[in-house]
């Protein structure tokens, strides 16, 4: 496994703490941020796609919130930028 890769492994663990996720996938997108300030830090850029229950009810800020208060231990050491869309159960498209 790749650094980036078993970060990944430990955002998802303490997600699942948090949220009981019916979809869970993170992309690392480090490589497109290349030369990036953030990039030399060592913290990653990553794109992170959730589907969980617990986000009914709350508006986007309020979910990004969360999601952020779940990985806060991560930043900004393993987390340099975050991409976040997260949805309830029925927004979602799968």
């Amino acid at each position: 496994m790749s650094i980036n890769q078993d970060r990944i492994a430990l955002f998802e663990a303490d997600l699942k703490t948090v949220f009981k996720p019916l979809q869970l996938h993170i992309e690392d997108e480090s490589h497109l941020h290349a030369g990036h300030a953030g990039a030399a830090s060592g913290g990653g850029h990553f794109k992170l796609t959730i589907v969980a229950p617990e986000f009914e009810g709350l508006t986007k800020v309020a979910r990004h919130r969360a999601v952020y208060a779940a990985l806060s231990k991560h930043f900004p050491d393993s987390i340099h930028a975050l991409t976040i869309l997260a949805f309830t159960p029925s927004e979602s498209t799968n």
